[in-house]
């Protein structure tokens, strides 16, 4: 597909929804399903990345995913450990910088060690940035930016008259750019509690596929679709805005 005859959002974030029920449709355990998903986020992202999007945003498991099943909770957090060689070796071919957004309790040492080593090694990447819900919530994203502002003000490092939209985006987890583009994948059609402050003015799109089967022609869909939409804020162009 052409991309130079469509728009392309600069920031890309996708739920990814549907692996366990993927699997069990056809017969398979829901881990063999997050192994799929995992592949299959593999070549997505690099697809994504191809086409000149700057920032892909992933939500792999969120605060509320701890309620599933031991099984399945031990198996998601054993995925970074267990596959961290091949996310490196992916991300230094493809030339990605990560991040992790999310909070570090009820993570092991080893997964926090697998992420840091993560973080550390592609940080020398600057033009692909993937950013990783891990543990992952959006209110307590906005909690914790809010606890490290009271603690900036009380230290005297922020005046709070100064406080606007632009300074609060840099205590999140991440100081990225807004959510030009959201995709849930599986026909579910909710936030979530996924990046609630950087999907304000987001476009949403919802396919019905499992995330293992949404491929590089199903996300062509989507920018199809993205690239029909008419983007306002607050009655104004919202391209245009942000230019």
């Amino acid at each position: 597909m052409d991309y130079s005859k469509l728009k392309v959002p600069n920031h890309v974030a996708i739920i990814v929804d549907g692996n366990g029920r993927w699997a069990t449709e056809k017969g398979m355990s829901r881990s063999e399903g997050h192994n799929e998903g995992f592949i299959n986020l593999k070549k997505l992202s690099a697809y994504i990345f191809s086409k000149k999007i700057k920032y892909l945003s992933a939500y792999l498991f969120s605060t509320e995913n701890f309620k599933r099943s031991k099984m399945e909770v031990n198996f998601l957090m054993n995925l970074l450990n267990s596959k961290q060689k091949e996310i490196l070796e992916f991300c230094h071919e493809e030339k990605i910088k990560v991040v992790f957004s999310g909070r570090k309790e009820k993570l092991s040492e080893k997964v926090i060690e697998a992420m840091r080593i993560i973080e550390k090694e592609t940080s020398i990447y600057k033009d692909k940035l993937f950013n990783i819900c891990f543990n992952y919530g959006g209110h307590a994203e906005i909690i914790d930016a809010t606890k490290k502002i009271v603690k900036d003000i009380q230290n005297g490092k922020l005046d709070i008259d100064k406080l606007d939209e632009n300074t609060f985006n840099k205590y999140l987890y991440q100081n990225l750019p807004p959510i030009d583009l959201m995709i849930r994948t599986s026909g579910e059609q909710r936030l979530s509690n996924f990046m609630l402050w950087q999907n304000s003015y987001a476009e949403f799109y919802f396919p019905k596929t499992y995330f293992p089967d949404f491929d590089e022609n199903e996300f062509d869909k989507a920018i199809l679709e993205y690239t029909k939409r008419d983007r306002r804020y607050g009655g104004i162009d919202y391209e245009n805005k942000n230019n």
